[in-house]
């Protein structure tokens, strides 16, 4: 029967002498792992040889055993920890724990006394020992003492990784012990990537995954586990702070650069950059850029395809080759599109009149200038040579009037020729003009007929056209339509009136009656014809009264005429 223990100590198994360290075993998974009461690996244990108790050589083959015994083997560094020290010897003498940790008392019987370790920091080996019968008994056990780890942390991620390249994760994992119950487990969110023991301190874990689309903002972390299950612990975590990915695709092809490639100075012009296939395009940085002017580009992502557009304005100072750069920055790769743009000067060209209003048969000189460099033709006129003036010098008259000058002006640029061209038009006043072709001089006309005096005048300014009868002025409408009447008969002058002066026609307007003889004739013939119409249809209703009457119809002789009689009694037929 086993002596009486305090309350809450329970026995240990028999543990009278070291023993090799546990015979290790598959775990369910496959990994070795040691057996769940070895508590620590033997190679683990850390304690001093120097302080180890000695044993009396009597002791290897000593009668009764002492045992060491421990209800709580594995504690917290800095724990506390309670060792029973019992033997079946019937009379046992002096039994105390032997170790250099800070050791109490805490109870004591016949056959076993107890003792409480407090502040173990390390794993260390305890022996009990007493006397029977004269002989020396020791027992020894193992105290393993656990720590979390001090520190967690997974390696900084890159800052953008390519799709379709490996990503090796690194966690380091400093402190933590037992380290053979140690695991160190690499996470993606919640999937776990990689299961490795920690080996060494600091541990390093590492994983390799292939980065995809699906990988952009998700989360790595690392985490430790330390199992004490299996002796009556917990199973404690501890875990890294996670690191956000950021992934990225960029093709290999440049960007599509839409641009002039000539470009006059002070003109506006457009540029667009286009990529496709980009991921994210949203997270895409577009640069453009005029030679050393960097614009600023509107960037727009639909799908996987970034389109940048910007405008601006050539000034003198980029006169010449100049380029356009697009560049499309993703993650940490960039494309780049360079495109050829000739900034010119193409000034003028400009034409002038020595007069816009003319007098007619006065001097006008029409001169047409442009830049340097331009060669100008004005009105099939060629300049001497570029950069020089045309010049076309004329006595205006009344055909110069709305003539219009045209000037053409040619530049070559980077082997292309350029065409301006600029018109002026030449305004001469001169007196008004009665044109006669268009104005008769004669006009014979019947009365009551509706005709159109067409006179037309022309002149710069516009003249004012009007017909008066000579004696008694008046008036006739002038290219509209009128009824002639007899009074219209007689001469007319027709002036032209303007600023330059005045234009007179005379117009003879002959207006002849109708004959009144034909007239005459055809009233009489009308009114006979009216009464001969009237007279008929008189006597044929008289007549068709006197003939009215009732007339009775033969069915047996079909072919003889009607008769008729004067009824002398009653109505009736008659017998057949």
């Amino acid at each position: 029967m086993s002596p009486s223990l305090p309350r809450g100590l329970p026995l240990a198994p028999d543990q009278s002498s070291f023993s090799p360290p546990p015979p290790r075993q598959k775990h369910r998974e496959g990994r070795e792992v040691a057996v769940e009461d070895a508590g620590c690996g033997w190679a683990d244990w850390h304690w001093d040889q120097q302080r180890r108790p000695s044993v009396p050589t009597g002791a290897q083959g000593q009668e009764f055993s002492l045992r060491a015994e421990l209800p709580r083997p594995v504690g917290p560094a800095g724990g506390s920890f309670v060792v029973n020290c019992s033997t079946d010897c019937p009379n046992p003498r002096v039994i105390t724990l032997e170790t250099s940790l800070l050791k109490k008392p805490v109870g004591s019987g016949l056959r076993w006394a107890a003792f409480e370790l407090s502040d173990v920091t390390s794993d260390s080996l305890i022996l009990c020992s007493g006397f029977c019968n004269g002989i020396q008994m020791t027992g020894s056990s193992v105290i393993t003492v656990y720590r979390l780890p001090e520190r967690v942390e997974l390696a900084p991620l890159p800052p953008w990784q390519p799709v379709g390249e490996n990503l090796t994760l690194r966690c380091q994992v400093a402190g933590g012990a037992p380290r053979a119950n140690l695991s160190v487990v690499l996470l993606r969110g919640e999937q776990e990537l990689s299961r490795q023991p920690a080996v060494g301190d600091p541990a390093e874990a590492t994983a390799t995954v292939l980065a995809g689309r699906d990988d952009h903002l998700a989360n790595f972390s690392c985490r430790t586990e330390l199992d004490l299950r299996s002796q009556g612990e917990g199973l404690f975590q501890n875990s890294s702070a996670p690191r956000q990915l950021r992934t990225f695709a960029l093709p290999m092809t440049p960007p599509h650069l839409v641009v002039p490639r000539l470009l006059e100075v002070g003109t506006t012009f457009s540029v667009s950059c286009t990529l496709d296939r980009l991921f994210p395009a949203s997270e895409a940085q577009v640069q453009l850029a005029l030679g050393n002017q960097k614009l600023n580009p509107a960037v727009e992502s639909h799908g996987d395809t970034v389109t940048a557009t910007a405008t601006a304005t050539a000034s003198a100072e980029q006169e010449g080759a100049r380029d356009i750069v697009c560049n499309m920055t993703l993650g940490s790769d960039s494309r780049e599109a360079r495109e050829n743009l000739t900034v010119y000067s193409f000034w003028g060209p400009i034409l002038n009149l020595s007069k816009s209003n003319a007098s007619e048969g006065t001097e006008v000189t029409v001169t047409c200038v442009a830049g340097a460099g331009v060669h100008v033709t004005l009105d099939g006129v060629p300049a001497a040579a570029p950069g020089q003036p045309a010049q076309i010098q004329l006595n205006a008259t009344e055909r110069d009037d709305g003539r219009n000058f045209v000037c053409n002006a040619t530049l070559e640029v980077d082997g292309e020729i350029l065409h301006k061209n600029r018109s002026v038009q030449l305004r001469v006043l001169y007196g008004p003009k009665i044109d006669q072709a268009k104005c008769p001089q004669h006009l014979t006309w019947k009365a009551r007929t509706t005709h159109i005096l067409e006179c037309q005048a022309r002149g710069n300014p516009d003249p004012q056209l009007h017909c008066f009868k000579e004696v008694s002025w008046t008036k006739v409408p002038v290219g509209v339509p009128f009824t002639v009447t007899l009074n219209y008969s007689g001469t007319y002058s027709c002036r032209a009136v303007s600023s330059r002066g005045t234009h007179t026609v005379t117009v003879v307007m002959d207006v002849q009656d109708r004959n009144p003889h034909a007239v005459t004739v055809a009233m009489v013939v009308l009114t006979t014809l009216g009464f001969v119409t009237t007279a008929a249809a008189l006597v044929y209703v008289f007549g068709m009264q006197k003939q009215s009457d009732i007339y009775h119809v033969n069915p047996g002789s079909t072919w003889l005429p009607l008769t008729s009689r004067q009824p002398e009694g009653p109505v009736g037929e008659e017998p057949s």
